[in-house]
C-alpha cells in the first residue's frame, strides 16, 4: 500500500512545541512471512500460527537536530529548545518482537531493539490492543508503555558539562529504566476496495529519569500529544 497523510505531534520526545509533519505511508507484505513499512520498521514472522507471531526487525529513529529541523515539518515554529545540546545521529535499531493475538481482538506485543550508531541504546516497547468491527469501520486502541537503557536516556534526556556551558541547562546524568507510558488507538474505514481513510491519535507520558531530565522540566513537557490522519491505496500482485 502507498499513501501519506498529516500529524501533529512534539517537535522532538520530550518537547512542547508541535509540529504539523507531511508523513509518507508505504507498507510492503509479502504473504505472511514478510513486512516493512516507515512507522513499524522491516520485520519476518519467523513463528507465525496459533495466536503466536515472532521475528526479528530493523527499524530507522530519524536524527534528532539541535536547529530542531526535520524533512517532514510543514508547519510549526522550528523549536530552540534544543540549542546547546548537538544532534543524535539517525539510529539503526536492530532487534526482535514476540506477539500474540487472542480471538482476533486481544493483542499482546513485546518489542526489543539495540541501536546502532546514534544514541547506541537498547529499547524495550510493550502494547496491548483491543481491535473491533463496526460496520465497514475497523478500530483499536490500548496501553502502551516503553523502558530505555542508560545509553538511550543520556542521549536524548541527559546533559553533560559541555552541553551544560553551551545550553544553559544544569548538568543531568540519567540511569535506564521507564522512558513512557500511555494509550493510543486509529479507526480505519474503507473508502473503496483499494483505499481508506486512517485516523490514529495517541497520549503518552515521559516518566522516570526521562521526565525529571532539565530538557524537559525547563524546556519541554512530560506529556506528549500526536493525531493525525491519512490516506492509503493497497494493491497487489503475484511474483
Amino acid at each position: 500500500s502507498v499513501g501519506g497523510g498529516l500529524l501533529t505531534a512534539p517537535a522532538f520526545l520530550g518537547s512542547e512545541d508541535t509540529y504539523l509533519l507531511a508523513v509518507p505511508d508505504v507498507r510492503l507484505k509479502y504473504r505472511d512471512l514478510f513486512f516493512a513499512s516507515v512507522s513499524q520498521g522491516a520485520g519476518f514472522n519467523f513463528i507465525n500460527r496459533g495466536g503466536w507471531r515472532a521475528g526479528p526487525l530493523l527499524k530507522y529513529a530519524f536524527a534528532r537536530n539541535e536547529d530542531g529541523e526535520t524533512p517532514f515539518r510543514i508547519g510549526g515554529d522550528e523549536t530552540r529548545a534544543l540549542r546547546g545540546l548537538g544532534d543524535v545521529d539517525g539510529t539503526i535499531e536492530a532487534g526482535g518482537f514476540l506477539e500474540y493475538t487472542w480471538r482476533k481482538a486481544l493483542s499482546g506485543k513485546v518489542e526489543v531493539r539495540q541501536g546502532i550508531g546514534g544514541h547506541e541504546g537498547l529499547r524495550a516497547d510493550l502494547n496491548g490492543q483491543y481491535r473491533a468491527v463496526s460496520g465497514n469501520l475497523l478500530y483499536g486502541f490500548g496501553p502502551r508503555l516503553s523502558l530505555a537503557s542508560h545509553e538511550y536516556t543520556q542521549s536524548y534526556f541527559g546533559v553533560d558539562a559541555l552541553q551544560s556551558a553551551r545550553s544553559g541547562l544544569r548538568p543531568y546524568k540519567t540511569e535506564g529504566g521507564l522512558l513512557s507510558y500511555g494509550f493510543g488507538g486509529f479507526a480505519m474505514l474503507p473508502l473503496s476496495q483499494a483505499m481508506s481513510l486512517n485516523l490514529f491519535a495517541g497520549l503518552d507520558r515521559l516518566g522516570g529519569d526521562a521526565g525529571d531530565s532539565p530538557l524537559v522540566q525547563e524546556r519541554g513537557a512530560r506529556n506528549q500529544a500526536s493525531a493525525g490522519i491519512s490516506f492509503t491505496y493497497r494493491f497487489g500482485f503475484m511474483p
